[in-house]
C-alpha cells in the first residue's frame, strides 16, 4: 500500500501544469536564410537580448534565426544575402548600418556591409523600429563591417577624373 498518494498526485499534477504553460508560448515557425549555417552567425545569435523593448525572446525551429514577442513582433535571421549598392533608406545605429525597406504592413531591416547580412521583419505599427533597432545593434555589430553606407552628401565630394 502506499504511504503518500496525495504527494505522488500533487507532482503530477505540478507537472501538468508545467507542461501546459510550456505549450503557452510555442516554437516560432521561422525559415532559415541559405547561409545559417555560417560560422560568422554564432557570435552575434548567443549575444541577442533577452527582450526588445517589452517583447520576450522565443524559441524558434530554425539555426540562426530569433523571435521575440507573443505573437512574434521581431523576427531576426542571420545569413541572408549581402546587399549590395542601393538607394534604399540606410541609416546607423550605434555604428551599425541598416537598409530600411518599407513594406505594407512589414518592413525588413538589412545590415548593410556585413557578410553574413542580418535581417529583422518588423511591423513598425506594432513595435519602434527605433527600439528594434537599437535593441540589436549591439549583436549586429558581433558581424564585422567591410563596408558602410553612403548618403547624397558623400558622392557629392568624390573626386572627378582628369580629362
Amino acid at each position: 500500500m502506499l504511504k503518500h498518494p496525495p504527494r505522488v498526485a500533487a507532482f503530477t499534477a505540478a507537472g501538468l501544469v508545467v507542461l501546459a504553460l510550456a505549450g503557452c508560448a510555442p516554437t516560432v515557425d521561422v525559415k532559415p536564410a541559405e547561409d545559417a549555417a555560417n560560422p560568422a552567425c554564432a557570435p552575434m545569435m548567443v549575444a541577442l537580448p533577452d527582450a526588445i523593448g517589452d517583447a520576450k525572446l522565443r524559441q524558434t525551429n530554425a539555426q540562426a534565426t530569433a523571435a521575440w514577442g507573443d505573437p512574434s513582433l521581431v523576427i531576426l535571421r542571420c545569413g541572408v544575402n549581402v546587399p549590395g549598392p542601393t538607394t534604399d533608406r540606410c541609416v546607423t545605429v550605434n555604428d551599425v548600418d541598416w537598409v530600411i525597406k518599407e513594406g505594407d504592413p512589414v518592413w525588413t531591416l538589412t545590415t548593410f556591409g556585413r557578410n553574413p547580412a542580418t535581417e529583422i521583419l518588423i511591423d513598425p505599427d506594432k513595435i519602434s523600429s527605433a527600439t528594434v533597432l537599437a535593441d540589436l545593434s549591439s549583436a549586429a555589430g558581433k558581424i564585422s563591417a567591410a563596408r558602410n553606407c553612403v548618403g547624397q552628401e558623400d558622392l557629392q565630394n568624390l573626386p572627378t577624373s582628369p580629362q
